[in-house]
């Protein structure tokens, strides 16, 4: 099972799921096995295979908070966030100090537009762990969808000081900063970000391009 793990952790994702297949053909009650499977498929994109795979972990392990929390996240994948959050309560309910299931229940409130219970989730999610970047990014992006650009730069910066290669944040903080018209930061994030491998949304950069009267 180590070995598919860490094949994963390579995304090497069809050799991770064929031996953790053998793990699990080797142990049919080797829960965390089915749960490294499922985020293997989560990852392939083939969300139904992974939410099999939890639901077995679960089966096997009913306490096992990551299965649930993972399985929120191929729900939210999906698109279906009322049983994500659900997902995302029951992993919280096991383990109240996993702050990874209180950001993607962020996200998953974020989706649904309440924007104020998914920063109530950041908060919490960087209360247990401050140096999750992706909880900043995450409430940055919130506070700038509410028009606090100020704070959602705060967040976005604090998240590019935690991990400087964070291409998502560099783009997310070039858009707010478009936003305030500071369009030389703005570019810059936009560069950084695809210097990163982030592709921008052609739709803003025309915007960018117009508002800034700069073609690069």
């Amino acid at each position: 099972m180590n070995r598919g793990v860490a094949y994963g952790q390579q995304n090497n994702l069809s050799q991770a799921i064929s031996d953790l297949t053998r793990a699990i053909e080797i142990n049919p009650k080797l829960a965390e096995a089915y749960g490294n499977r499922g985020v293997a498929y989560d990852h392939q994109g083939n969300f139904p295979q992974a939410i099999a795979d939890y639901n077995k972990a679960i089966e096997i392990n009913p306490k096992l908070a990551g299965a649930y929390m993972n399985r929120g996240v191929a729900y939210d994948h999906q698109g279906n966030f009322p049983q994500a959050i659900a997902d995302y309560n029951k992993a919280i309910e096991i383990n109240p100090k996993l702050a990874e299931a209180y950001m993607n229940r962020g996200v998953a409130y974020g989706q649904q537009n309440n924007l104020s219970q998914a920063i109530a989730d950041y908060n919490k999610a960087i209360e247990i762990n401050p140096k999750l970047a992706e909880a900043y990014m995450n409430r940055g992006v919130a506070y700038g969808q509410q028009n606090n650009l100020s704070q959602a730069i705060s967040d976005l910066t604090r998240a590019i000081e935690i991990n400087p290669s964070y291409a998502q944040a560099h783009y997310n903080r070039g858009v707010v900063y478009s936003a305030t018209k500071d369009y030389d930061k703005a570019w810059n994030d936009v560069h950084k970000a695809g210097e990163l491998g982030y592709k921008a949304d052609p739709a803003f950069l025309d915007r960018l391009k117009k508002a800034s009267g700069r073609d690069k």
